[in-house]
């Protein structure tokens, strides 16, 4: 369960309330979960702790879906699924893949993300965002100008502020998820000691000593 309280309904503040509706009907969302994508929708029930927060969260989904954006949905869509993935959110992934399917790209795409970098399914442009989105997520915005030049070849100054932006924001709820384990990142910590057979404490590599 999300590691911090989330808000009920009758306690959420305007926009929550009117997202809840959206998103959940006549349900409280906190005794009732659950989204017609599938996920529990326990990212808003906890933002809604801060109105403001969640707010402003808000004005950002609606900034990238903005049909003042020159940047192409399809390319942002790429920078989004590739940042959830780089940095192991399953839910900023898994919801990409589909808002990728709403605007258009193929399911060849869509499934190459993971390897990318040796797929064929990708043109230029669409390598070189997802090129730029790894130095963004992995190399924390360390871009080498050959991986820039890429992308200024083919996109305006615009369009590269716009990718920039919307990339880094979604690194950041991608980021947030799974700090809070929030949706589909309400898991376990897999590196964990697996305890070796019965009572042995034996040391791994005692066997390489002299």
């Amino acid at each position: 369960m999300p590691r911090l309280r989330e808000v009920p309904r009758d306690e959420a503040h305007p926009l929550a309330q009117e997202i809840y509706k959206m998103l959940f009907g006549d349900r409280d969302p906190v005794a009732e979960p659950g989204t017609a994508t599938g996920t529990p929708g326990n990212w808003w029930t906890v933002f809604a702790q801060v109105p403001d927060c969640f707010d402003h969260a808000v004005s950002g989904f609606r900034f990238y879906r903005s049909p003042d954006r020159k940047l192409d949905p399809g390319l942002r869509e790429l920078g989004q699924m590739r940042a959830g993935f780089a940095r192991g959110s399953q839910f900023v992934f898994s919801q990409h893949c589909k808002g990728a399917r709403a605007v258009g790209l193929s399911e060849e795409k869509i499934e190459a993300i993971p390897s990318w970098s040796v797929s064929d399914a990708y043109s230029p442009v669409e390598r070189a965002v997802l090129a730029y989105t790894d130095a963004l997520v992995l190399e924390g915005g360390r871009v080498p100008d050959a991986t820039f030049e890429a992308l200024r070849a083919h996109l305006s100054e615009v369009e590269i502020l716009e990718l920039t932006y919307i990339t880094c924001l979604y690194e950041m709820h991608a980021t947030m998820t799974r700090a809070l384990r929030l949706e589909y990142d309400d898991v376990d910590e897999r590196v964990v000691e697996v305890p070796a057979p019965g009572e042995s404490s034996a040391d791994a590599m005692a066997v390489v000593d002299d």
